[in-house]
C-alpha cells in the first residue's frame, strides 16, 4: 500500500524505463539509427527523472541508488555494444587514461563500501559533467574529434573519480548530497567558525 506508493514515483518508474532501454540496447547493431535513437531515450529518461524528482520533491535515498545502478548498467551495455569500434579508433595513451580513470572509481566504490558499509556513488558537479561527456562520445565517435574529445573525457572522469574518492575518505559520514570537495570543505570551516 502506502509504501508501495513511496517506491512507485514517477521519477523512479522512468529509472525504470531506463533500464529496459539499457537492455534493449544491448541486442541493437550499435551505431545505427535505432540504437541512436534509444540511446538519445535513455538519455533523455536520465534527464527527466532527475528534474522531475526535485521539482515534485520525490528525492529519495532508494531513488538515488536505483539511478546509480542504471547509470552503471547504461554505461556497462554501452561500452560493452561499442567496445569493437573503440578498439580500432582510440590510441593506446586514451585506453591507458580509460584504466587509470576505471581504478580511481573502483577506489571511490571500496573507500564508500568501507566507510560506510554499502554502495555509494555521489552526484557531484564533476561527476555530472563526466556523465555529458560520456553521452556525448558515442556519437562523436565516427567524426574527426572522437580521439581528442576522448581524452577529454578520461580527464574529466580521473578527475570527478578522483575527487569522489577524497570525498568518501574526508567526509565524516556519508553525504548524498555533497556536490563537490570545495563544498565540504566550506561547510566545514563554517562548522569551525560557528
Amino acid at each position: 500500500g502506502e509504501r508501495m506508493k513511496k517506491y512507485l514515483t514517477i521519477p523512479n518508474l522512468l529509472t525504470v524505463f531506463r533500464m529496459l532501454g539499457t537492455s534493449a540496447l544491448a541486442f541493437l547493431p550499435p551505431l545505427t539509427v535505432p540504437f541512436f535513437a534509444l540511446y538519445l531515450f535513455c538519455g533523455a529518461t536520465d534527464i527527466a527523472d532527475g528534474m522531475i524528482a526535485r521539482k515534485t520533491g520525490a528525492v529519495s535515498d532508494f531513488g538515488a541508488r536505483l539511478d546509480s545502478v542504471a547509470d552503471i548498467l547504461f554505461y556497462a551495455v554501452t561500452l560493452f555494444r561499442l567496445f569493437p569500434t573503440l578498439l580500432v579508433t582510440l590510441p593506446l595513451p586514451v585506453w591507458w587514461l580509460i584504466g587509470a580513470a576505471l581504478a580511481f572509481r573502483l577506489c571511490a566504490y571500496l573507500a564508500a563500501a568501507c566507510r560506510y558499509r554499502r554502495f555509494a556513488a555521489l552526484h557531484t558537479y564533476l561527476n555530472k559533467c563526466t556523465g555529458a561527456l560520456l553521452f556525448a562520445l558515442p556519437l562523436l565517435l565516427l567524426t574527426p574529434v572522437a580521439v581528442p574529445f576522448s581524452f577529454a573525457v578520461c580527464v574529466m572522469g580521473m578527475l570527478a573519480s578522483a575527487e569522489e574518492l577524497c570525498l568518501h575518505l574526508c567526509s565524516p559520514a556519508y553525504d548524498a548530497n555533497v556536490k563537490s570537495l570545495l563544498c565540504l570543505l566550506r561547510a566545514r570551516g563554517e562548522k569551525r567558525q560557528s
